[in-house]
């Protein structure tokens, strides 16, 4: 059996490679979502809006993440009004810590595998999961992407570590 080999960049805020693979998740932020909103409830059993972020992230480094992270809830919601402003503050957390986590984690093992995809993944579910907590006094908000969305979070974490490994694999 042969291993594919995964490089892990860190791209900087001065290289326009940075925008750019932002843009490119960017866009796959917008079009997943949509995609899923056509199955009711889609969006909240799949959170197809953290996909892009994570893969961004672990592949090119935090601040690619980043902007992805916050430019794609907030070109979702002005495009399409999903999230609603209402869930903009919770959707931004959350992706902002993921695009952290990843980066963070990707530049600490240099490796994409399933074990370290899941720990991110499972790091901005819980953080994620107690900031809503905090800024809705709601426990049942804050639980919603782990009760609903056990489809998502696999999908984040089996779909992540294919994307990272074999379509970015360069």
């Amino acid at each position: 059996m042969t291993t594919t080999e995964t490089r892990l960049y860190t791209l900087d805020f001065k290289e326009a490679r940075t925008y750019l693979w932002a843009l490119a998740f960017v866009a796959g932020n917008v079009i997943l979502p949509q995609l899923f909103h056509t199955i009711p409830d889609g969006g909240k059993m799949f959170l197809p809006i953290y996909f892009f972020t994570l893969v961004g992230a672990y592949k090119y480094g935090w601040k690619t993440g980043l902007l992805t992270a916050v430019l794609s809830p907030v070109v979702n919601s002005a495009l399409f009004g999903m999230p609603s402003t209402a869930l903009l503050p919770v959707i931004l957390l959350k992706s902002t810590i993921l695009a952290v986590a990843a980066g963070w984690v990707a530049a600490r093992t240099q490796k994409a595998t399933l074990l370290t995809i899941a720990a991110v993944v499972a790091l901005y579910q819980l953080a994620g999961g107690a900031g809503e907590w905090i800024m809705t006094g709601s426990l049942d908000a804050a639980t919603q992407d782990i009760r609903l969305g056990l489809p998502g979070i696999a999908l984040q974490i089996f779909g992540g570590y294919l994307f990272i490994k074999y379509v970015l694999k360069k």
